[in-house]
């Protein structure tokens, strides 16, 4: 059996996973998730791209807010580049940029310094980006960069899932409402995917699996395991 990630990370991912919350809420939850985890990460977004223009559908704040904003009314940046180009990029010193036009200009206005943008790869194809933004020069090294890119992983898992279940229906709007079932299901696959360091798509395949070998209906057997994982979560201390 494939070994257990226990990793800071993980324990935070398999707590967000079993909260419950539809999609939107999830990836809301997880760009916070990633700036607590990433040592100099100061402000986080998560881009998903749209046949008209890209959209930025969750973020800690203004900075990236106002960060994303500014490549998309230019086109261009390291966003729209790590998306577009499914690569991880890097910027150390904005206002020394030369690369994206005027984009840097824009975003030292703004007061990014540094950014670290890493694609959301679904079935082999990037779909947005998780972007990392900094007040300070050179804020982003590579123990940063693997940190941030387990929580890219993540997120796409969990894109991939939605993806899966909605039956090929790429509409990003399609994936920001309430997922009803899809939830329940999306979160024991991504629990599988923790507990087993395995893909969406072969936690999917075991959830199936069980499914069919238990004659249970998919979203019972999805059930069962986040509650599972629920009964073993320490209670929470009482608030007085």
């Amino acid at each position: 059996m494939p070994e257990t990630d226990t990793s800071p990370e993980a324990a935070d991912f398999l707590a967000l996973l079993a909260s419950g919350s539809d999609l939107n809420r999830f990836l809301e939850d997880l760009v916070h998730l990633t700036v607590r985890q990433t040592s100099h990460a100061e402000a986080c977004g998560l881009t998903l791209a749209r046949a008209s223009r890209p959209v930025t559908v969750s973020c800690t704040g203004p900075l990236a807010a106002r960060a994303d904003e500014r490549q998309y009314d230019v086109d261009d940046g390291p966003c729209l580049q790590a998306m577009r180009e499914g690569v991880v990029v890097r910027v150390d010193d904005m206002p020394a940029e030369t690369r994206w036009g005027p984009y840097p200009a824009l975003a030292a206005q703004a007061g990014v310094r540094s950014s670290l943008s890493l694609p959301l790869i679904v079935e082999e194809r990037s779909h947005g980006a998780l972007n990392l933004y900094s007040t300070e020069r050179a804020a982003f090294d590579g123990d940063d960069e693997k940190t941030a890119g387990r929580w890219a992983a993540q997120a796409s898992g969990a894109l991939a899932v939605a993806l899966r279940i909605a039956d090929g229906d790429a509409q990003v709007d399609a994936l920001r409402g309430g997922l009803d079932t899809r939830t329940m299901i999306g979160q024991a696959v991504g629990l599988l995917m923790a507990q087993e360091r395995c893909t969406a798509d072969q936690a999917f395949g075991l959830l199936k699996l069980s499914s069919q070998r238990r004659n249970m209906k998919l979203r019972d057997v999805a059930a069962s395991l986040v509650a599972a994982f629920e009964a073993d979560l320490p209670e929470a201390p009482p608030r007085w």
